[in-house]
């Protein structure tokens, strides 16, 4: 038993190497701001979602999107695991997107700009996904 839990700790350990050595090497290319961009990405949707949930404007049913959202972006199961670099992250940002959506309508653009706490170059990718 104790060999079996050890398998998936020991695969996420190296995936999280993996994913961190990328981010290492975006900033030995000089690329910071990408590095930091990926790096930083989910944590500021997290806090994104955070900020909206206590917004006046937001309604009943965008709370309800925004809190079950922000369970996914919490939860340890993704459908693609975070750490995989690209893949991991992009499921993350069309779900991101999808409720972003669906919020433009009632809080415009520049209610979510002023509430991102990331890179203008994270938020521009999420906002096209959203389709602006």
């Amino acid at each position: 038993m104790l060999g079996m839990s050890l398998i998936p700790w020991g695969l996420a350990l190296i995936l999280v190497l993996i994913y961190s050595a990328g981010v290492l090497i975006l900033v030995l290319l000089g690329r910071r701001t990408d590095a930091r961009a990926l790096a930083g990405f989910i944590p500021d949707c997290i806090r994104l979602v955070r900020r909206l949930l206590g917004h006046p404007s937001t309604s009943t049913m965008q709370r309800v999107a925004l809190f079950a959202l922000l369970l996914y972006l919490l939860s340890p199961v993704d459908l693609v695991p975070d750490f995989i670099p690209v893949a991991g992250v992009a499921d993350d940002a069309i779900l991101i997107a999808l409720v972003l959506a669906r919020l433009l309508s009632t809080h415009g653009e520049a209610e979510i700009r002023e509430a991102w706490p990331g890179p203008e170059s994270s938020l521009k990718l999420v906002l096209r996904i959203a389709g602006r």
